[in-house]
């Protein structure tokens, strides 16, 4: 536990260059073992759908109902957010890992040959569990901003979650006994 008086300044203790590089390909490779839920956040612009896949998406409060997902900070979607002020978490199913790798891509044409409907003013995937909200506020995490909702409306899904571990995807399986 760190001394409160000290007066080491933590930003000293920092590793640059090699140390960092380390560091980091270290905690990419530990986050890689922490099974997330597979979402595809959407928004709508100007009636044209916007999505991209997030696997940083957790509920962070039940009064009031809020959720959180984050959006890498060069994402066309998080501009999106900003103007429009609604997004849609679209919580896939198992059986949606095609879907998942579309919508990680760059590019505009993610929604190409994927059903879609409008769902309180949200591109909505058909099967996947829903969560649309409004933008509570965007909050700077690093090279992310962490976009928090309040939630407006929820749906359940159809079938088991898609899960994405170990750089593969997958589903929960409940442990035998």
């Amino acid at each position: 536990m760190p001394n409160p008086t000290s007066t080491t300044d933590p930003a000293s203790q920092e590793p640059a260059g090699t140390e960092l590089e380390e560091l980091q390909a270290v905690f990419r490779n530990a986050m890689a073992g922490v099974a997330t839920p597979v979402s595809v956040v959407t928004a709508l612009k100007d009636g044209k759908a916007h999505g991209t896949t997030v696997s940083a998406f957790a509920s962070l409060s039940m009064n009031p109902p809020m959720v959180m997902v984050a959006l890498d900070r060069s994402s066309d979607l998080l501009s999106i957010l900003r103007e429009t002020g609604a997004y849609g978490v679209n919580l896939l199913g198992h059986e949606h890992s095609q879907w998942a790798s579309a919508f990680a891509k760059k590019g505009s044409d993610k929604f190409n040959g994927i059903p879609w409907a409008v769902d309180t003013g949200l591109p909505r995937l058909p099967g996947a569990a829903w969560v649309a909200c409004s933008v509570e506020s965007l909050v700077d995490g690093g090279d992310h901003v962490i976009a928090l909702g309040s939630v407006l409306k929820v749906d359940l899904g159809d079938d088991k979650p898609l899960t994405y571990c170990q750089r593969t995807f997958g589903t929960h399986a409940p442990n035998p006994g």
